[in-house]
């Protein structure tokens, strides 16, 4: 891991198309702008790990779960 210190205004260039620049910087926190083209995905690690624990335990409901999705589900008329 590379740490640098940098100062309000001041910019890294990672590659030749991504820009952070130091935005502003608090007691608890600092700001950063990123720009990034289009197809570059820019995610805060945190909200990535929230969707990735509400996938796993999605994937990990058990049957009756299921039982009670399917339940909810309008009968099929017979044909």
């Amino acid at each position: 891991m590379l740490v640098l210190s940098r100062r309000v205004g001041e910019r890294l260039i990672i590659g030749d198309d991504i820009v952070i620049t130091v935005i502003d910087v608090r007691n608890d926190g600092v700001r950063i702008g990123i720009d990034a083209p289009r197809d570059v995905r820019v995610n805060r690690a945190e909200v990535l790990e929230a969707v990735e624990k509400a996938n796993t335990e999605a994937v990990a409901a058990d049957d009756a779960v299921a039982d009670a999705l399917r339940a909810l589900r309008p009968p099929t008329p017979e044909a």
